[in-house]
C-alpha cells in the first residue's frame, strides 16, 4: 500500500474516492500537518501506487476495511480520526459498523450511510431507478474468454477497455469537471467517446498539472481495480448481512456540495435532512451542504472543507 503522510500528531486517515488518489486530499494533507495532526493518505487498493489484485473478488468491502485496519494498527495507532469521501466515505462507514473502536471521530464527504433497510446499494435498484446505461450499471460487465481447457476466464471489463480507448487525462477531466447533479450515464452506444475533441475547461480548482498526475497514475494501472469495487456491491449486500441494523455509534459530521449526484439521487437529499440519517447515526454532530458545490468537495473548497474537518476533530 502506498501511503501519503506529512505532520506529526494524532493521526487523521483520509479515505479517497473513484476515479481519484491520495492526492485528492494535497490541500488537506497541508492544512492538518500545520495544524498539529499526522494526515495519512493511503492510495486505496488497486489505485495508484498500491497493489491491484486481478480477481474481483479481492476488493470486497472486508477487504478494503481489512486493508485499514491493518495500516492504523501499521502506524502503531488503537484509535485515528478518519475522513473519507466517495467511495473513502462508503469504506469509513462500514470500519465504523465493523471495527468501531478504531475511530475516535469521523467526517464523511460527499456520501451518506447507506441503511440496510433502503436497499439502496444494490445493483438491481439501482437499475430500476435509473437504468442500464447508469455509469454503476455499466461498470458490472465483463468480458469473458474460453481457455484451452474451456474454462471461462475473465479477460477484461467492458467499461475498462472502452476507457483504454480514450485519452486518461480527456477521461479524468469528464468526470472530475462533472457539475450535473443528476445521475451520471455511460451510454453503451457511444460511452464516453462521444465527448471525445471536444474541450474541456478547467475550473480554478483544478490544473493541467493535476489532472496530469491522475491520469500518470491511471495510465500504469488501469481502472480494472477502481471499477471492481463497484462489481462488489451485490456481494457486498451479502456479506453484510449480520450488520442489517447496525447504527454507526461515533461522533460524525456529514459535508456535501448542493450539486452532488451523490446528495441528489436516490432519496439521498431527504433522508439526510428529514431525521432518518440521525437516527441511523446517533452521535452525528452536524450536516453541512454546501452551496453551488459538485461532487469532487475536497478538491473545489479545499481550504472550507479543511476547515470543517479541523473544526470536528479538534473537540476529541
Amino acid at each position: 500500500m502506498h501511503v501519503a503522510e506529512k505532520g506529526e500528531g494524532p493521526v487523521v486517515l483520509l479515505l479517497h474516492g473513484f476515479p481519484e488518489l491520495w492526492y485528492s486530499w494535497r490541500h488537506q494533507i497541508l492544512s492538518l500537518a500545520a495544524r498539529g495532526y499526522r494526515a495519512v493518505a493511503p492510495d486505496l487498493r488497486g489505485y495508484g501506487d498500491t497493489e491491484a489484485p486481478a480477481d474481483v473478488g479481492a476488493y470486497s468491502i472486508f477487504h478494503i476495511v481489512g486493508d485499514l485496519v491493518a495500516l492504523i494498527e501499521s502506524l502503531g495507532q488503537d484509535q485515528v480520526f478518519v475522513v473519507g469521501h466517495d467511495w473513502g466515505a462508503i469504506i469509513a462507514w462500514n470500519l465504523c459498523a465493523f471495527r468501531p473502536e478504531k475511530v475516535k471521530a469521523l467526517v464523511n464527504l460527499s456520501v451518506a450511510f447507506f441503511p440496510r433497510k433502503r436497499a439502496l446499494w444494490r445493483i438491481d435498484t439501482l437499475r430500476a431507478l435509473y437504468g442500464d446505461d447508469f455509469y454503476i450499471c455499466r461498470f458490472q460487465s465483463i468480458i469473458y474468454t474460453a481457455s484451452k481447457i474451456h474454462v471461462l476466464i475473465q479477460e477484461a471489463g467492458e467499461v475498462e477497455a472502452e476507457f483504454g480507448q480514450i485519452d486518461t487525462a480527456f477521461l479524468l477531466k469528464s468526470f472530475l469537471t462533472s457539475r450535473n447533479p443528476g445521475p451520471f450515464y455511460i451510454p453503451k452506444e457511444k460511452g464516453l467517446s462521444g465527448r471525445v475533441g471536444l474541450e474541456i475547461p478547467l475550473p480554478a480548482w483544478l490544473s493541467e498539472a493535476d489532472v496530469n498526475y491522475f491520469a500518470s497514475k491511471f495510465d500504469k494501472t488501469g481502472f480494472a481495480g477502481p471499477i471492481n469495487y463497484y462489481r462488489n456491491i451485490n456481494r457486498n449486500w451479502e456479506l453484510t448481512a449480520p450488520w442489517a441494523d447496525v447504527q454507526i455509534n461515533v461522533p460524525a459530521k456529514f459535508i456535501a456540495g448542493d450539486l452532488d449526484l451523490a446528495y441528489r439521487c436516490g432519496g439521498m437529499e431527504e433522508y439526510i435532512h428529514n431525521g432518518e440519517f440521525k437516527k441511523d447515526v446517533p452521535f452525528l454532530e452536524e450536516v453541512v451542504i454546501m452551496e453551488g458545490v459538485g461532487h469532487f468537495i475536497t478538491q473545489e473548497k479545499a481550504q472550507e472543507v479543511s476547515d470543517h474537518i479541523y473544526d470536528f476533530i479538534r473537540k476529541f
